[in-house]
């Protein structure tokens, strides 16, 4: 099964993301695929806040900042379900990993093939996305194919996923397939 999950930022999808893969795994073995990019002390503080906050969840965490197909690699055999954290990070790592962009549609089409790679060697697969298009704001030509790109694997992921989930305060309001329980 797979599960999209998307909201702004701070809006509890990490939270509901890990709940609804502990429901779904059933005990079984899971991971949590982490793809920030690390390069100032706010975003060290953050992965360090986001490991504290898994603690005791009994996840194996993978840093996989690019080239997400290969996650699966670092998993043991067996029945496993992971997490995907998240598909902005990782869009913008793909696209702005060298001197220039790299275009748009390349982006898309190598983050759908490698979430599909992924996909296909778990059982579960819950993605956390972000919902960065309601702010209004003229951004630069980079920014602006960025979004798009983001706004084109979303699409995608969405139409591929059993289940949709946008989390809004905290609460989840299912989008597409039925609301997975947390209760």
């Amino acid at each position: 099964m797979m599960v999209l999950i998307t909201g702004g930022s701070g809006s509890g999808k990490s939270a509901y993301a890990e709940q609804v893969l502990t429901v779904l795994s059933g005990g079984k073995q899971k991971y949590y695929v982490a793809t920030m990019q690390v390069f100032e002390e706010e975003g060290r503080a953050k992965v360090e806040r986001h490991k504290t906050l898994r603690q005791g969840k009994e996840f194996d965490t993978i840093e996989q900042p690019r080239d997400i197909g290969r996650s699966a690699d670092k998993m043991r055999d067996g029945r496993k379900s992971a997490i995907l954290e998240c598909i902005s990070n990782l869009t913008a790592n793909e696209m702005f990993a060298g001197k220039e962009p790299v275009p748009s549609q390349l982006v898309v089409k190598k983050l759908v093939e490698d979430v599909r790679e992924l996909s296909g060697r778990l059982e579960h697969l819950v993605i956390v996305t972000n919902n960065v298009f309601e702010d209004g704001i003229g951004y630069d030509a980079s920014t602006t194919d960025y979004m798009r790109a983001l706004g084109r694997i979303n699409e995608v992921l969405a139409d591929l996923s059993n289940c949709v989930t946008e989390v809004v305060v905290g609460i989840p309001i299912g989008i597409k397939g039925e609301i997975i329980s947390c209760l």
